[in-house]
């Protein structure tokens, strides 16, 4: 196989079978995307066959051209065998008079999944391509299409093929060996904690060298190089792909070590950053965000809803002065975000995408405070410098906002500057660091941090599938609040009904391997709920399982069974946090 990029020119995107599908299917979808007037317009199509206009390719083809690829057989056609297979197969088709067989391209994006919604930075223009198998997925990315155009939004986390899944960093050079890489690897079983190679490294931080002399074994997110974990000198630089415990787990363990007891430090470039000015900012904010906006030098954290209350974002909110907010989350989110801020956008309010200009680290651990302290001349007492506070403050040589919380659940500060100056900031805290013990800590530790203190995550926890009722987001929602906010009458109406399930917490006797997602929750003898993430908690050195239950089956003393690679787990449901259950030292 060769994959060939379609580069800078009209084009069709299309799929075969268009003969299966009747007429008046066809007319149905000519008259939705007419009536939303997208500036593609359809011709005869199987599901969707966009001819995009030179003006309008040319607003977008610095997008267009990096998402969409074709994979092409390069041999004659031979298909005669496969006719004669699909006779044998389905009878029927001997009889049912086929007019046309297309021996033609798949077309495939960087991960192999379509690319439809709406583009962003263009009204009304929609995508559905790279649907490489049209005739299976084709049902799907049409019904998904359709409510999004007719209704506003999916009626279910389509993320996996959103259009927005890849950002403006994208180019043919990238996607070239990516489609390579997933045609070898289609029917390959895939695992979760596997890191694919190819188109590899391509996005860096000024430290991604000293990241590697550190052992930094790293994975991707949105093309950018994240250390997952850092390795010792006698331990492999590869994370063996695996169902059960990798052989990550021991160096995951030191860093959680060093976290808890001394310091450990971590970098916070995979947080999307987003700034929002003017001076109707606060109001916009109000009702663009469920959740309480902060005051001046203040952080909270607030859900984002759609129209129909549920779950598509999870901000931290920091106001750096009356008509300034940062708003920070998931850096793999970011253009699925940026696309529906602006949509909301009104006159006065100015959104920049910071997330590749502001970078930083976070120190972690009851040593953190005196890290800090050593570094810069502001008062970072716990008397003047409270948890939740943000501030601007010189940390060595670079000018910093800091803010006072940390995902790891302990004592922490998120320490940001401008990205030119991360490697000076770099080198401030490493050596203030050493004589308090401080040890670089990746992804993985801090995904097994987070066990600790019952902390979701974006598309684990939290996602479009879910609502705040559901997941105890709810309590983020500021139902007290005047602003008719996007979402309110559907969470209102939610917290009247109450949620059909909720998340809880287990603890799972389990053997060489942890809930990862979706394991089955059995309770007396029937599926009654799901796994919606889970891992290896190694302060508590329990296994630890998030999951969505049906609420008539929920009990405070409930027991269970979680289906881990087909043996049933004996998991009993916990309350307490397993470090820091009152919260004195990350609120200390």
């Amino acid at each position: 196989s060769i994959s060939c990029c379609v580069a800078r020119r009209p084009f069709l995107v299309y799929n075969s079978l268009s003969n299966v599908f009747d007429h008046a299917a066809q007319n149905m979808l000519k008259c939705i995307v007419s009536y939303w007037r997208p500036v593609a317009s359809v011709s005869a199509m199987s599901f969707s066959m966009l001819r995009f206009t030179e003006r309008s390719w040319s607003t977008s083809s610095r997008f267009a051209t990096a998402a969409v690829c074709s994979a092409a057989r390069c041999c004659p056609v031979r298909s005669s065998d496969s006719i004669a297979f699909a006779y044998q197969r389905f009878p029927v088709l001997e009889t049912a008079g086929v007019k046309t067989i297309i021996h033609g391209p798949f077309t495939f994006a960087p991960a192999g999944n379509p690319l439809v919604g709406p583009v962003p930075g263009l009204r009304n223009y929609w995508s559905a391509c790279g649907v490489m198998a049209g005739f299976s997925q084709g049902g799907g990315v049409g019904l998904t299409l359709a409510q999004w155009m007719v209704e506003g939004e999916p009626d279910r986390d389509v993320f996996a093929m959103d259009v927005a899944r890849f950002g403006s960093w994208t180019n043919p050079g990238y996607t070239l060996p990516k489609v390579i890489e997933n045609y070898q690897k289609r029917f390959s079983v895939s695992y979760p904690n596997e890191e694919l190679p190819a188109a590899r490294p391509f996005r860096t931080t000024p430290v991604y060298d000293i990241q590697q002399s550190l052992g930094a074994v790293f994975g991707q997110q949105f093309g950018l190089e994240v250390a997952n974990y850092f390795a010792s000198e006698d331990e492999p630089r590869y994370e063996t792909p695996s169902f059960r415990r990798s052989n990550a787990f021991a160096a995951t363990a030191r860093e959680v070590k060093a976290v808890r007891e001394q310091v450990g430090i971590n970098e916070v470039q995979n947080f999307s950053k987003f700034l929002v000015t003017g001076s109707g900012a606060r109001a916009w904010l109000d009702r663009i965000m469920a959740g309480r906006i902060p005051d001046v030098g203040r952080v909270s954290l607030a859900p984002m809803l759609s129209p129909k209350g549920r779950l598509i974002g999870d901000f931290t909110i920091s106001c750096l002065g009356e008509e300034e907010f940062q708003l920070t989350s998931s850096y793999g989110y970011q253009s699925v975000h940026e696309r529906w801020l602006r949509r909301h956008l009104e006159a006065g309010i100015e959104i920049e995408n910071i997330s590749d200009r502001r970078t930083g680290f976070q120190i972690a651990g009851p040593m953190a405070r005196k890290v800090l302290a050593e570094v810069t001349r502001a008062d970072v007492s716990a008397e003047s410098f409270l948890f939740m506070d943000v501030k601007r403050m010189t940390v060595g040589m670079c000018d910093c906002i800091v803010q006072r919380l940390s995902y790891t659940g302990d004592l922490g500060y998120e320490i940001y500057t401008d990205a030119m100056d991360q490697r000076s900031l770099w080198d401030t805290l490493f050596a203030a660091g050493q004589k308090h013990g401080m040890r670089p800590f990746g992804m993985r530790a801090m995904m097994s941090l987070r066990l600790d203190k019952f902390f979701g995550s974006w598309l684990s926890e939290f996602s479009p599938d879910y609502t705040p009722a559901e997941t105890g987001m709810d309590r983020f929602v500021a139902f007290n609040k005047g602003a008719d906010f996007i979402g309110r009458s559907a969470v209102e109406t939610e917290r009247q009904s109450g949620a059909a399930r909720k998340l809880v917490i287990f603890e799972v006797d389990a053997d060489d391997a942890d809930a990862v997602g979706y394991e089955p929750v059995w309770i007396d003898g029937e599926v009654k709920g799901f796994c919606t993430s889970g891992g290896y908690s190694h302060t508590a050195q329990k296994s630890i399982a998030l999951a969505l239950v049906d609420g008539a089956s929920l009990s405070d003393d409930l027991e269970a069974k979680i289906e881990i690679l087909g043996d049933m787990r004996p998991a009993k449901r916990i309350h307490q946090m397993l470090f820091d259950a009152d919260g004195s030292r990350m609120r200390g």
